[in-house]
């Protein structure tokens, strides 16, 4: 099972650069880019908050379950 955050998505279709979230989130440029490339292990509720809040997105938005390709079915 994988879970990946979908920030690069999101700021690919709404056209916006690491800066600029930057501005509506206050997360740090490292913490963006980190997300966005989804090359992170871990997220805290404080950076959660600020991009659902300067994003107008839920967590549900931000967080995806992926499960593995080798799942066992009964």
């Amino acid at each position: 099972m994988s879970v990946r955050c979908k920030l690069g998505d999101i700021m690919k279709q709404r056209g916006l650069s690491n800066k600029e979230v930057v501005a509506l989130t206050g997360v740090s440029r490292n913490t963006i880019t980190s997300l966005a490339a989804n090359a992170t292990k871990r997220i805290d509720y404080d950076t959660l908050e600020g991009l659902c809040r300067g994003l107008d997105v839920t967590p549900g938005d931000l967080i995806e379950y992926v499960p593995d390709d080798n799942t066992k079915t009964p």
